[in-house]
């Protein structure tokens, strides 16, 4: 089992349930689901740039991503309806607390120039943020990254307001910034 998710069940939903008055663990919140997300803006002259951002993305998670299409054609970008312009892949359960695991303990420390995460939540108990390059990920070998590649990364919790979801991330160790 993720050791994270040992950690939420014996240390983080006690905390939780005490700080908010819970009566029952199931009330706690946790976390739901994390949505990877890389837009490949690129792909549209270049076809290989897809397969690549796949390859990147299907190292860094651990699953196949879901190619994802162009919905409307814009002239301007060259850009018709139905072209693929990204990728996405969104986890749960074991590897959703595997990426979390990494992404506190490897990524998190290799950012340059790190002095913590932006504490800005969505208004809905969910937290977003984006990765300026995925050679920060140890599973992506930076000789082979052609192009640099940025990720959008979305946990979505079961928090009903902003501040129960920033004290579950914090309980689980997202470093984030002090003021």
């Amino acid at each position: 089992m993720a050791r994270i998710r040992d950690h939420y069940r014996s240390t983080v939903a006690p905390k939780m349930m005490e700080e908010f008055g819970y009566k029952n663990r199931f009330q706690a919140p946790r976390l739901e689901k994390i949505v990877l997300n890389m837009g490949l803006g690129d792909a549209v002259r270049e076809s290989a740039v897809i397969e690549e951002g796949v390859g990147h993305m299907a190292s860094i998670c651990g699953q196949r991503p879901v190619v994802t299409h162009a919905r409307k054609s814009i002239a301007g970008f060259k850009l018709r309806a139905g072209m693929p312009v990204g990728c996405k892949a969104t986890l749960r359960g074991a590897r959703m607390y595997e990426f979390f695991d990494r992404f506190v303990n490897v990524v998190v420390p290799r950012i340059r120039d790190f002095r913590g995460l932006p504490d800005t939540l969505d208004g809905r108990g969910n937290y977003n943020i984006g990765i300026d390059e995925i050679v920060v990920f140890p599973e992506v070998n930076p000789d082979k990254v052609k192009r640099p590649f940025g990720m959008h990364i979305t946990m979505v919790t079961t928090a009903r307001g902003d501040a129960e979801a920033k004290k579950l991330l914090e309980l689980l160790g997202l470093p984030f910034r002090r003021r």
